[in-house]
């Protein structure tokens, strides 16, 4: 979806400038880029969790809003770790081509 494309973009434009020393001012981006993995990968966990309390608890309302938090916060990870969205993309797009394929799966979590 391009929308995820031109936020990616810019969340990459905020990592530049940062490593540049030219960081926004008051850019929520550029805090974590400065704080580092352990704080963006702390901020991924906390959405996830946001993400499924939303979920069971039955507000999609705040479903909505949680799942693209912890969108950002993944791409915010991606773009530190130097992944690029359209890596993210492709392994999508082959597993989209294997809709419909029959697959085995391995039991490791009966709960689910």
């Amino acid at each position: 979806m391009n929308v995820y494309r031109e936020i990616f973009e810019v969340i990459k434009a905020r990592k530049a400038a940062f490593e540049a020393g030219q960081a926004q001012e008051n850019s929520y981006t550029a805090y974590l880029f400065d704080k580092g993995v352990d704080k963006i990968c702390k901020k991924v966990g906390e959405e996830a969790t946001e993400t499924v309390i939303a979920a069971k608890n039955g507000d999609n309302d705040e479903l909505k809003n949680e799942i693209n938090d912890l969108l950002y916060h993944i791409m915010v990870l991606a773009a530190n770790q130097g992944l690029d969205w359209a890596d993210v993309e492709k392994v999508l797009e082959e597993r989209n081509e294997k809709i419909g394929n029959l697959k085995q799966f391995h039991e490791v979590d009966k709960n689910s």
